[in-house]
């Protein structure tokens, strides 16, 4: 059992939640028993290690379970190393050290996708990796982040997916102005949603959502980019009814995927 939160291995884990680490080794952190109970499930191959209280071995017998039919070895741990390889307060007993994996362009467009979520300029992790889960709920085909999207693999980011990481494809490093070409030239219509755009209930009556689409989200405070919104063929807004300010980005977004994935599908 690993007890010395200071010793060189837990240090080496706890850098993860760095980008330079990341960027150097290759590998990201993963935390909470959910995470690597989907990382084992649907992608065992890319993890490298997995580090657990006795406490939650237990508890999660599953993960224990998964772990043991996809050949990881778990390590046991204290409390107090644990608190000191993760990045959250509550790691929930696991944390796993994996391979990083994208999927780039040719993938994602090479599978003749019907719904993708386009990220540009995103800047906060916990809408980055809510998006990406709601686009797998949605059934979507494909994420992909552009410009200076926030890393994918920051904690929080990986955190916020729930383990939908492991589920669907996500390209990052394209400019903008590429997957949007490419998302018109593989049949797709584009689709913003940004707040200066027609109401979502016209594109609604129209039946435009039912064909194959890419929803493009832009960042936080400053929407989408003038690029972008000439290459787009739409820009449709989520409308407030309440007295609301404004929508959270990974909310609106919601909707919007959603409304594609039932009208895809009615």
């Amino acid at each position: 059992m690993l007890d010395n939160p200071r010793s060189p291995r837990v240090r080496a884990v706890a850098k993860l939640a760095k980008k330079p680490a990341r960027a150097d080794t290759g590998l990201f952190l993963l935390e909470g028993p959910q995470a690597a109970r989907e990382a084992l499930t649907w992608r065992p191959e890319l993890v490298v290690e997995l580090f657990a209280t006795t406490h939650a071995f237990h508890k999660h017998d599953d993960v224990a379970s998964l772990a043991k039919r996809a050949d990881v070895n778990v390590e046991f741990v204290t409390e107090q190393v644990l608190d000191a390889m993760a990045d959250t307060v509550t790691p929930q007993g696991f944390v796993a050290v994996c391979r990083m994996f994208t999927s780039s362009l040719d993938d994602v467009f090479g599978a003749r996708p019907r719904l993708i979520a386009v990220l540009e300029e995103v800047r906060d992790p916990g809408n980055a990796g809510t998006i990406i889960r709601a686009a797998d709920s949605a059934g979507a085909d494909a994420v992909v982040f552009s410009g200076h999207t926030v890393d994918l693999y920051n904690t929080k980011v990986v955190r916020s997916t729930t383990g939908s990481l492991f589920h669907l494809p996500v390209a990052v490093g394209a400019s903008i102005d590429e997957v949007l070409t490419r998302s018109k030239a593989a049949g797709l219509r584009v689709i913003a949603a940004d707040m200066a755009g027609d109401d979502l209930l016209v594109a609604r009556m129209s039946g435009e959502l039912a064909e194959p689409t890419a929803w493009v989200f832009g960042n936080e405070a400053h929407g989408l980019s003038e690029e972008a919104v000439e290459l787009v063929d739409r820009v449709i807004t989520v409308p407030i009814y309440g007295h609301a300010e404004s929508m959270n980005l990974a909310t609106a977004a919601s909707v919007c995927l959603y409304e594609s994935a039932f009208a895809q599908r009615s």
